[in-house]
């Protein structure tokens, strides 16, 4: 049996797990159930997505003057989009959440449609994050079993959910790991004003040069982008001048090489020559 992507459908069978990073992007969003204000500015720091049977899961680490936080996206078989807001403390509170699910999953004999509970539920957690609440229900229906995800926000506006197939929480649980690894659990928020994102075009190359905080510090990220295609490098602050040095020196070197009556070059210590 499979899915169709509605909040409330439980499934049975296999699952796929694939998990793709692209990182370094910004934008400009509105958060309505977010509850981080609309029109701020948004950075996406990294991007997990699971294919789990027939629903894909994007897992988006963002920033903004507020903080860190995790948009969850699920993205069922007919295209129906539906998503939830996690803090980056709410986040490692719900992966904590998966592993208590998953062993109880775990323990269940095979699902009886003949005896389901009345109402569906199997085992449910509330977690609390200022005035935003989670509510985490593992439930049984004809399909199979499946962990349903609310978030309400107190002072109103619409619930929104997603619904986890039962067999792939231990791969949200360890897709949600590593990104806690990487960025920690601590909410944040800026210390002050990070230098814009800057741009450069090579032929038909593009290099993005965007500059991030997490819970180790300040980085810049450069990404090369062809044909839709990203890859790109982390460098952390406090090797930016040793980078910049090595940089510097093997231009030189080559500049030397080509043309050896002229002068040498430096490559700018700022970011004002990038487009």
């Amino acid at each position: 049996m499979s899915d169709l992507g509605s909040g409330d459908e439980g499934i049975s069978g296999g699952s796929k797990y694939n998990v793709a990073n692209m990182e370094g992007s910004s934008s400009r969003n509105d958060f309505d159930s977010s509850g981080k204000g609309g029109g701020t500015v948004e950075q996406e720091l990294a991007t997990k997505m699971l294919q789990i049977q027939s629903k894909r899961f994007y897992l988006d680490v963002k920033q903004n003057r507020r903080g860190r936080f995790i948009k969850v996206a699920e993205i069922g078989a007919d295209g129906r989009r539906s998503q939830i807001y996690l803090a980056l403390s709410t986040a490692a509170e719900f992966r904590d959440h998966l592993s208590s699910f998953s062993d109880y999953y775990a323990s269940l004999g095979p699902p009886n449609t003949d005896n389901l509970p009345e109402d569906g539920k199997l085992k449910s957690e509330m977690m609390i994050k200022d005035y935003r609440r989670y509510y985490l229900d593992l439930k049984e229906n004809a399909r199979g079993r499946f962990l349903r995800v609310s978030q309400t926000i107190t002072r109103g506006g619409p619930r929104s959910q997603i619904a986890l197939p039962a067999q792939g929480m231990i791969e949200f649980r360890d897709a949600l790991t590593d990104l806690l690894e990487e960025f920690g659990a601590n909410d944040g928020g800026f210390k002050g004003d990070l230098p814009e994102e800057r741009h450069m075009k090579v032929d038909n190359k593009n290099f993005y040069f965007d500059i991030g905080q997490n819970n180790r510090g300040v980085y810049m990220r450069i990404s090369e982008v062809k044909n839709n295609f990203r890859t790109s490098i982390t460098i952390p602050e406090k090797c930016w001048i040793r980078f910049r040095d090595i940089f510097n020196d093997y231009c030189d070197k080559m500049k030397k090489t080509s043309d050896p009556t002229t002068a040498d070059i430096n490559l700018p210590t700022s970011a004002s020559s990038l487009k």
